[in-house]
């Protein structure tokens, strides 16, 4: 799905900043902060503040179309890709990756057995990645 069509289906007003940014979290699947986007749109965009990358992503996450990662006490980033999957941080080099999840997982958004309704999850790992390792 193309950044456009991504806003309309989470109902969310496109603009040239918000194609743009949403663009930024679906092709580069780096798990980026505010001042990545920021700094990686800037100079595309020169009228483009890191208040409105903020807000926008901050907007992305709350209507549910990125996902916001605490993974990282230091810093929040985001995730274009909505689907159920876990993260993985590297402590040594600090990179995310996404890892896939079993179905089971799947299965525990809705209705708990205890009558909550579940409509987002997160699982996060936290070590060193095989790149570190192989260094």
């Amino acid at each position: 799905m193309d950044a456009y069509h991504k806003l309309i289906t989470f109902k969310i007003k496109p603009s040239v900043q918000r194609i743009a940014i949403m663009d930024y979290l679906l092709t580069h699947r780096t798990h980026p902060s505010v001042d990545e986007v920021y700094t990686s749109l800037c100079e595309a965009m020169p009228t483009l503040s890191r208040t409105t990358v903020y807000n926008t992503l901050e907007l992305l996450s709350e209507s549910g179309a990125a996902l916001m990662l605490t993974i990282d006490e230091g810093k929040v980033c985001f995730d274009g890709d909505t689907s159920p999957h876990a993260h993985f941080l590297c402590r040594k080099c600090g990179k995310i990756y996404d890892l896939p999840v079993e179905s089971t997982i799947k299965e525990v958004m809705g209705l708990s057995p205890d009558g909550h309704v579940i409509d987002e999850v997160h699982y996060y790992y936290k070590g060193t990645c095989k790149n570190c390792l192989a260094k």
